[in-house]
């Protein structure tokens, strides 16, 4: 349980600095997720990375993508909740 303010606000601060990471990281998926979309349906074999046009390539840069996401997801909003419950006991 936390006791006084300065353990407050440092609990806040490590959310907030998790949180952050957890961006960074669901950023590469996001970016995953676009490329592959570009290679599956955009580029039509003209794609402006090579590689994208290859389908196996395609697919499996949105499978990984789409795990990043989930992972984020699952991680991202627990950590939101206990920054609302956080802020919420400064008020």
């Amino acid at each position: 349980m936390i006791v006084n303010e300065q353990e407050k606000q440092q609990a806040l601060k490590d959310v907030n600095k998790r949180l952050m990471k957890i961006q960074i990281i669901g950023a590469i998926g996001n970016i995953l997720v676009g490329l592959a979309l570009y290679g599956i349906w955009g580029a039509q074999g003209n794609a402006f990375l090579p590689i994208l046009n290859n389908m196996d390539v395609a697919y499996s840069m949105l499978v990984l993508g789409i795990i990043i996401m989930t992972w984020q997801f699952a991680n991202y909003f627990p950590l939101i909740k206990k920054r609302i419950e956080l802020t919420k006991a400064d008020t």
